[in-house]
């Protein structure tokens, strides 16, 4: 019983502690919170007061900086007003100044119009004066004053063409002499250098016989040795009375080349029969392609040309069995091809070029006779196929004056083209030929007013013209013959150059009685 009043009263004595406690402790909680809260209002009054302070400091800095502002502005509205002043001083000065430059101008004005009345006057006098002296001049002449004006413009005319003649003259002789001299040594040098053999071929190729019962067993029996030959080769084999010899007859050299091959081969074997003919043939075609090869690799070694495509370098041997006016067009290359370089070396020019383009100048007449167009075209699309140098494809095209030369090396391409083929005895022409272009030369000549009679003289090579004295003076004949000049290279191709020599000669005739 009593243990258990005991733990009643603790029970009661804690719970009453703990109330008390808490009583307690709110008693200080609340000191504390009235005791922060009245911090708290030192600090606001504090804060309050150091706004304040700040406040009124910085008002007093904006006074402050508003004073010196205005200040400040006062003395620049005061500067500015100086200037504005000072400047109304000087324009006042102007307006002064070209106040006086107007009314100094007015003058000039008044007195440029009394001189332009005055000139105005002197003129109508000197027209007045003028009209009668021409009057007075037109009466003493009898003449009127456009048939005047005419008579003198034709003087002036003949006083200038005499004068334009003279200095034509002048400068073309000042020319021709230095550029003749040049051209001479140039040229003359380079064939110097290049000193070429030239031969003419034919359509034809004579094979020797060792005796001439050859020709029977070349003919075979009815016929059939011959045949075989003819139909292998493409060429005609004429057996005559020639003395141990047959003659082989084609235009295609390279045919004719493997007949004559093939039949030296026979006669050397001494069997002949259509089955050896045609082996015989079939060894001639494979070496003369082995010749062939072989030339063109000469032709490239003798000239210096290198890096060339090997279809090209056969191409070129394939020339040494082409003809041109009877000139072998391989060889001609080859000189073509020398001359080039050397006259480019002399002009400071690129060789390498000059000589390939005068190489392969004449590429197409390995081609001519297998495909359609010219030379020049044929060659140009072969160069163009193997991607050759475009300065080399110009020269090559430009050497006929097909086209325009692009480079001065193409130039040099035709001058050592014509170079060549004017070689004494380089070329041979057929008579109807020669005589057409003489009558060509001829026909150019007598075409312009004031020619009497011409002649082709020295192969063509010189034109003399004989001219009609009362229609053409000596002034004007150095422009006439510039004239036909011009006219004869336009129209006609010839190798070399043509002379032109104009006569003009005066007779008079009298009788005494």
């Amino acid at each position: 019983m009593n243990i258990g009043i005991i733990i009643a009263s603790i029970v009661i004595s804690a719970v009453i502690f703990f109330f008390m406690g808490v009583a307690y402790r709110k008693k200080i909680a609340e000191s504390k919170i009235q005791s922060a809260e009245d911090e708290a209002k030192k600090i606001l009054e504090n804060a309050n007061k150091d706004a304040e302070n700040k406040k009124k400091e910085e008002i007093f800095k904006a006074k402050e900086e508003i004073m010196n502002a205005r200040n400040e502005l006062d003395k620049e509205i005061k500067e500015r007003r100086g200037e504005i002043q000072s400047q109304e001083k000087r324009l006042f000065q102007r307006e002064e100044n070209i106040d006086k430059k107007s009314d100094n101008l007015e003058k000039k004005e008044k007195d440029l119009e009394l001189k332009r009345q005055d000139l105005e006057n002197e003129k109508l006098n000197l027209e007045k004066l003028i009209s009668k002296q021409r009057e007075e001049l037109e009466r003493i002449s009898n003449l009127t004053s456009e048939e005047a004006k005419n008579q003198l413009l034709k003087e002036i005319d003949e006083q200038l063409t005499n004068e334009k003649a003279i200095l034509i003259k002048e400068k073309e002789q000042q020319f021709k002499e230095q550029s003749d001299k040049m051209a001479k040594e140039i040229i003359g040098y380079s064939i110097q250098k290049c000193a070429a053999d030239h031969s003419q071929e034919t359509t034809v190729s004579i094979v020797s016989l060792p005796n001439d019962d050859m020709k029977g067993r070349i003919i075979g029996r009815e016929g059939r040795n011959i045949k075989a030959i003819e139909t292998l080769t493409g060429v005609d084999l004429i057996i005559d009375d020639t003395p141990e010899a047959v003659v082989l007859s084609g235009f295609d050299p390279l045919r004719r080349e493997v007949a004559r091959i093939a039949l030296e081969k026979l006669i050397d074997d001494g069997r002949i029969h259509p089955a050896k003919i045609e082996e015989m043939v079939e060894k001639a075609k494979e070496e003369l392609a082995e010749t062939i090869k072989e030339e063109g690799e000469r032709a490239t070694l003798e000239t210096g040309v290198m890096g060339l495509h090997p279809d090209l370098v056969k191409l070129i041997g394939k020339l040494k069995y082409r003809t041109s006016y009877g000139q072998n067009v391989l060889n001609h290359s080859i000189e073509v091809s020398n001359l080039a370089r050397i006259m480019a070396e002399e002009l400071g020019l690129d060789p390498k070029l000059a000589r390939r383009a005068g190489l392969l100048h004449d590429i197409g007449k390995a081609l001519d006779h297998d495909m359609e167009g010219t030379h020049v075209e044929i060659g140009v699309e072969v160069l163009k196929k193997y991607k050759e140098n475009p300065a080399v494809i110009n020269a090559v095209e430009a050497h006929h004056g097909d086209v325009e030369p692009q480079t001065i090396e193409a130039v040099l391409v035709q001058a050592a083209d014509a170079i060549s083929a004017s070689r004494p005895g380089a070329r041979r022409e057929t008579l109807e030929a020669y005589i057409k272009r003489l009558q060509e030369l001829e026909s150019i000549a007598d075409s312009f007013d004031g020619v009497d009679k011409s002649y082709a003289i020295q192969a063509g090579r010189e034109i003399r013209i004989i001219v009609k004295p009362d229609k053409i003076s000596d002034s004007q004949m150095v422009l006439l013959g510039r004239d036909i000049a011009e006219k004869i290279e336009k129209e006609m191709d010839y190798p070399g150059q043509i002379k032109v020599n104009l006569i003009r000669e005066t007779r008079l005739i009298d009788y005494a009685k």
